[in-house]
């Protein structure tokens, strides 16, 4: 949805108002101008529909194991937060961040956690890369395409997009992006706990989350 600047003669006491109502809601005057006309006119603002996938995927993960879920109203990110298994068990956070046009499924995954262990930032840095050959491997010839990735220190990031003809539905978008955070965190979890005897069994076990019928790449 293409924004453009407008020029508007507001009382002083409507701006004190609205600026001080955006702080409560952690957004600015604009937007929040820009979400009251739109919903009084019964218009859905990418920003009512990134905020509906969110609250469905809140629902979706506190539904699926211990995950503390936040998401601000009329933000574009939320965070998910899962403890690892993994000797004093660090935390680790995944950042859900969509596009802002409404009619494009896509955004990326962010992956941060933080440690002074080195010895756990190298397994966690294997682990990205051995996820990403993963996918290169298995999305081309599914899909035809794979995502941009970057691998930084305490950091992994991920496009995404949903395959298929859209538009998705806010219930297909939100079960897509839960459903693949929950299965990188299962697989992460397990492979620093030290239960698969060979990189053959995590393949196998990311096979069976790729043919349960993924939608999102």
């Amino acid at each position: 949805m293409k924004k453009n600047m407008y020029s508007l003669m507001l009382s002083e006491d409507v701006i004190r108002a609205i600026d001080e109502l955006a702080a409560e809601q952690g957004t600015n005057r604009s937007n929040l101008i820009n979400q009251i006309l739109a919903e009084h006119v019964s218009l859905v603002t990418p920003e009512k529909h990134v905020g509906r996938v969110f609250d469905m995927i809140c629902s979706l993960m506190d539904g699926r194991g211990n995950y503390r879920t936040y998401a601000e109203p009329n933000n574009l990110t939320m965070s998910i937060k899962s403890v690892l298994k993994y000797h004093y068990r660090p935390t680790i956070r995944y950042e859900v961040e969509m596009a802002r046009s409404s009619d494009e499924a896509t955004g990326r995954i962010k992956i941060n956690f933080r440690t002074t262990s080195s010895e756990l930032m190298m397994e966690l840095t294997k682990f990205f890369k051995l996820w990403m050959r993963l996918e290169s491997v298995y999305l081309i010839p599914c899909f035809g395409c794979a995502p941009e990735y970057a691998v930084e220190p305490g950091r992994f990031r991920r496009t995404f997009r949903m395959y298929g003809d859209g538009p998705f539905t806010d219930e297909e978008l939100s079960d897509a992006i839960a459903a693949y955070v929950a299965a990188f965190d299962e697989i992460l979890k397990k492979y620093l706990a030290g239960e698969y005897a060979s990189a053959e069994e995590i393949e196998n076990e990311y096979l069976r989350y790729l043919n349960s019928g993924v939608r999102l790449i």
